[in-house]
């Protein structure tokens, strides 16, 4: 995770977001008061951060402006279109979201994380770029693998596979893996990475100095090396994780949250590639189910699997994201009058 720079000014502007649940009906996103009135309250602090932004970027008389596809973006993309400012926006997710379609017509260039057929984007004006990751993400050689293991604490001639679900973390994925920890300490050495909002309760469920497996809340120093350790990944299917396990050329399993649309097709689409192994979190609540275990056991015990995974997965990588994407920005800025 990139570190906060202090030395860039960071301004808040209103906003709000549109309330769409795929498990509603549209009847029903127009009827239950606790969707409706947000979804009208949050029209107005669109609206008011329509006025915020014009009025900052009057003042700042940026050359161009650049989105990243949140909520907050549409209100300073609006307020940059009417001031006739160069707007880019980049889409990570193969499912692009309601923001980047609205700004899509308004923009100059757009830049995509996967590639251009899986958007309905203007061809003229868009490129397939990749995602902009940090630059240790980097493959480690079998000694530097070795390295970070006996590093944690383990034997380096085992197995090493790491679970994490993102920064507050993925409950079905801890749990699966606490009631499954034995079985799994007997194929792998294990480092979950729960997220700071499981932290705490999971803390008291691991033996104090277990060899085999090591508990994390989060980690904003040492993941990519942590991760190009690894010989069996696990996570969930955002799009920036898996291009940095794709710079890593780490054999992966996927658990895409079934909540997120972006996520399911995601995993659909390294699916497709032979790219990764995909898992699905809902025969977690199977009384007896150990899918979780069988998938971490037949990728240890298929080397040749785990090569497929690795190569597949690493042709993915776009290890110029970031200066293509500075490039497409500086591209279309304006000259000062």
């Amino acid at each position: 995770m990139a570190e906060y720079d202090p030395a860039i000014p960071v301004r808040i502007v209103l906003s709000g977001k549109f309330r769409r649940y795929s498990h509603l009906s549209k009847l029903q996103h127009i009827t239950i008061p606790s969707v409706v009135f947000p979804n009208i309250r949050d029209v107005f602090l669109v609206l008011g951060g329509v006025v915020q932004s014009f009025f900052r970027l009057l003042f700042w008389r940026p050359k161009v402006v650049f989105l990243k596809g949140g909520y907050v973006c549409l209100p300073v993309g609006v307020a940059a279109w009417l001031l006739n400012i160069p707007i880019v926006i980049h889409d990570s997710d193969a499912h692009p979201g309601l923001t980047n379609r609205l700004l899509a017509p308004l923009a100059k260039r757009i830049a995509t994380g996967v590639s251009l057929d899986h958007y309905n984007y203007p061809s003229k004006k868009s490129a397939y770029i990749g995602i902009p990751i940090d630059s240790k993400y980097k493959q480690l050689t079998p000694t530097q693998r070795e390295a970070v293991k006996k590093t944690l604490g383990f034997d380096s001639r085992r197995p090493l596979t790491v679970f994490i679900g993102g920064g507050l973390g993925a409950r079905q994925v801890n749990d699966t893996v606490m009631r499954h920890r034995k079985e799994l300490q007997q194929l792998t050495n294990v480092v979950l990475i729960s997220g700071t909002a499981h932290y705490d309760e999971l803390r008291e469920q691991v033996p104090k100095n277990d060899k085999h497996f090591r508990l994390e809340a989060f980690m904003s120093h040492g993941l990519p090396q942590l991760l190009g350790a690894a010989d069996i990944v696990v996570t969930r299917a955002g799009a920036t994780a898996l291009l940095e396990l794709a710079a890593l050329a780490r054999p992966t399993i996927v658990i895409p949250s079934k909540r997120l649309i972006w996520q399911v097709k995601h995993a659909h689409l390294y699916v497709d590639m032979q790219a990764v192994y995909p898992l699905d979190e809902d025969k977690f609540e199977e009384p007896g189910d150990k899918s979780l275990v069988a998938a971490i056991q037949r990728v240890l015990n298929d080397a040749s699997l785990r090569e497929t995974l690795s190569k597949n997965l690493h042709r993915l990588a776009r290890p110029n994201a970031a200066r293509d994407l500075a490039a497409t920005i500086m591209s279309v800025t304006r000259k000062r009058r």
